[in-house]
């Protein structure tokens, strides 16, 4: 019996080859691919970050090991009865008990080391906990995201929405929260889903290693527009990031034209001041996303639309 399983095991494991072959053993060729489409497609599959890949590694070797148990038992069972069948009853009642018992053990050997490769692999999700994150605020609202970059110094934390920097290489902290409904932060080349529950405050702790421009979603239905709540992730070279940090530190700039000038005293003068805030200015609206760099934000609408003048121009209009 064991000469006749020894073999089906062995010919499922090219599943389990398969992952090693696409460099899910480690940052191999899957985490270096060059081409555009496969480096900023947003599916767990291309995972750009220690996390992600730590739970790829982890469904591969789940659904090989499933595969596998699922193979060898159904083929011992059947074997069982075919043998009992040209036998005595008494060789039928031994057989399939030998048959079954081989099937369990299987099924007890498999049941074990999903369990194991589960506690590696929330041990390794564990490491990237330090006391010197990047620790970021997002919360979720209908149907935006809220971006704060925390800073010992008031004047030093930076508000922006629905776009998120981060520098690469370095662990990063999201304190996640919700303003209403429950929604669920997922950054599939990331990190895997993180609840944002009213209420209560979760964290999700990620690293981004490879520089790119990666779309997040709410992954947990909140309402009518719970689709289109996406948001950029930015993962660009420390350098880069502290000069974006630094130049969203800034009030918005004054006005230099007529234009402008009349451009501020609609913004402040109308309903758009009611909800949204632009630091140096009168708006101070914290109903919805602060507008101060806006027009840095390579989407509008939570992601929906590109920030563009004629976007913003429609967008501005269907709301007025």
């Amino acid at each position: 019996m064991v000469t006749e399983i020894i073999p089906l095991i062995a010919w499922s494991t090219p599943w389990k080859i398969l992952g090693a072959s696409l460099g899910l053993t480690g940052f191999g060729p899957l985490t270096g691919v060059g081409d555009w489409t496969l480096q900023f497609a947003p599916h767990f599959m291309f995972p750009r970050g220690s996390s992600a890949l730590s739970l790829l590694k982890l469904l591969f070797h789940k659904s090989g090991d499933l595969m596998e148990a699922s193979i060898v038992s159904a083929l011992a069972a059947l074997a069982g009865i075919s043998r009992g069948r040209r036998g005595t009853a008494t060789a039928t009642d031994s057989r399939l008990a030998a048959f079954v018992a081989a099937a369990g053990g299987i099924s007890i050997v498999t049941l074990l080391a999903l369990l194991t490769q589960s506690v590696l692999t929330g041990r390794a999700l564990d490491t990237l906990r330090s006391p010197d994150a990047l620790r970021i605020r997002i919360t979720g609202n209908q149907w935006w995201w809220d971006v704060q970059y925390d800073a010992p110094q008031p004047s030093l934390r930076v508000t922006t929405a629905n776009e998120i920097h981060l520098p690469i290489g370095r662990t990063i902290v999201f304190d996640l929260r919700s303003t209403d409904v429950i929604h669920s932060l997922w950054i599939p080349n990331l990190q895997g889903k993180i609840d944002l529950i009213p209420g209560r405050l979760n964290a999700m702790w990620l690293r981004a290693d490879t520089p790119g421009i990666y779309r997040g979603q709410c992954a947990e239905y909140c309402g009518l527009q719970h689709a289109k709540m996406a948001l950029v992730v930015v993962a660009e070279p420390p350098d880069e990031f502290e000069r974006w940090l630094a130049a969203n530190r800034q009030p918005a700039p004054e006005p230099s034209t007529q234009v402008q000038e009349r451009g501020r005293g609609v913004v402040e003068s109308g309903p758009c001041a009611l909800c949204h805030a632009i630091t140096g200015t009168q708006a101070g609206g914290r109903m919805g996303p602060d507008l101060t760099h806006v027009a840095s934000r390579s989407t509008l609408a939570a992601g929906s639309i590109p920030n563009t003048r004629g976007h913003m121009a429609a967008w501005i209009a269907d709301r007025a």
